[in-house]
C-alpha cells in the first residue's frame, strides 16, 4: 500500500518524534509514484475553564513552541526530496487530528503511544485510543 498524504500528530513529546521519524521512513518507502506528502499538526489545547485573558496566553505560548518544534522538524528534512506542510490547530487534539486527516483526504495518521501528559490521557481519554477510533483512514500508533 502507498500513502500519499501522510499525517503526524506532533507535540513536541519522544512519542511524537518517534512518529515523525517512522513518517520519514515510510515516505521513503512509498516513493515509487512520486514522493508523498508529509502533514505535521500540533494542536493547542484551550485551559478550562476558559478565560479569554489566560487562553490568549495559552495559545500564544503553544504556538510559539510548536513553530520552534517545526523549525528543528523542517531542518532534519532539508536535504530529503519531500513535501512537508506544518500546521498548529487549537481545540480537542483528538477531534482536531480526526478533522484534518479528514479534511486533508490523509491514507495514514501516525501518532505516538503517549503525548506529554499521561493525567490527561487517563482523565479525557488516550489521544491514540480516540484517533484510531474515529479517523477516516489507517491510523499507526508508534510506540
Amino acid at each position: 500500500m502507498l500513502f500519499r498524504k501522510i499525517l503526524v500528530a506532533f507535540d513536541g513529546s519522544e512519542g511524537s518524534w518517534k512518529a515523525f521519524d517512522f513518517a520519514l521512513e515510510l515516505s521513503a518507502l512509498c516513493k515509487k509514484n512520486g514522493s508523498p506528502e508529509i502533514y505535521v499538526l500540533s494542536v493547542v489545547r484551550p485551559p478550562e475553564p476558559i478565560e479569554i485573558v489566560e487562553m490568549e496566553a495559552v495559545i500564544d505560548a503553544a504556538t510559539t513552541h510548536y513553530e520552534e518544534q517545526f523549525r528543528k522538524i523542517v531542518a532534519k528534512v532539508k536535504d530529503k526530496d519531500l513535501v512537508l506542510h506544518t500546521e498548529i490547530l487549537t481545540g480537542s487534539p483528538a477531534d482536531q487530528i480526526v478533522r484534518y486527516a479528514h479534511e486533508m483526504k490523509c491514507d495514514v495518521v501516525i501518532l505516538g503511544h503517549r503525548g506529554k501528559s499521561v493525567v490527561e490521557d487517563w482523565l479525557l481519554g488516550s489521544v491514540p485510543k480516540r484517533v484510531s477510533s474515529y479517523a477516516p483512514c489507517n491510523v499507526i500508533i508508534v510506540k
